[in-house]
């Protein structure tokens, strides 16, 4: 069940344009709630109900994707605390993200220092998976630590897939391939995220 919902949660995610998207990822968040009430004691399911509201929050005006992002963290710390490895530590990588992608005080709750913890603890959990390399990577490439960067991106991109290649790992892999060799160019990987995008003038309706 699981599977099923991360591989059509990365259909939607990487294939389909916004309209889809739009219409897709409400029906994605009411089957992994489903999942969720059926099996109240996985953190599996959680994991999966809050990456999917992470990635809708995209298509909700800033004040509502501000509570679904807070929403979105508190499940993820419960799948933490149920069990942290779950998912090869995939509640660290997400939560991770989420820390140093959205802003911090008073807007909401961006930390890089905890950021960098969260990513941490995922490579130390999982430390040759994709996920933990590329994401720890983009963190130190938006710190300006490129230096740092490159190792980390080299191991995304000779990460070994997953028994079934997802096509999430695919991308993934692709996107490290693209940072590393803007990097190596000496350009700027990266730029604004789209979470730092949608709240950019949060700051001012929550006045």
């Amino acid at each position: 069940m699981i599977a099923t919902l991360e591989s059509n949660w990365a259909n939607a995610y990487y294939q389909h344009d916004e309209d889809r998207q739009k219409l897709e990822y409400p029906l994605l968040l009411a089957q992994a709630a489903e999942l969720a009430a059926r099996y109240p004691n996985a953190a599996e399911p959680k994991i999966w109900q809050a990456t999917i509201m992470v990635t809708n929050a995209a298509f909700q005006s800033s004040l509502t994707a501000l509570s679904t992002l807070d929403s979105a963290k508190a499940l993820l710390e419960e799948a933490i605390r149920m069990n942290p490895n779950a998912l090869d530590g995939a509640a660290y990588v997400t939560l991770g993200t989420l820390y140093y992608m959205v802003p911090g005080w008073p807007v909401s709750f961006g930390d890089n220092r905890k950021a960098e913890q969260m990513l941490k603890t995922s490579l130390s959990i999982n430390p040759n998976g994709i996920d933990a390399n590329y994401f720890y990577a983009d963190y130190l490439l938006d710190q300006d630590r490129t230096a740092e960067a490159v190792s980390f991106l080299q191991k995304a991109i000779q990460a070994p897939l997953r028994k079934q290649p997802s096509l999430a790992d695919l991308r993934l892999r692709d996107a490290a391939k693209s940072a590393l060799t803007q990097t190596e160019q000496g350009r700027q990987a990266g730029g604004k995220t789209k979470y730092q995008s949608l709240f950019a003038d949060a700051n001012n309706q929550t006045r």
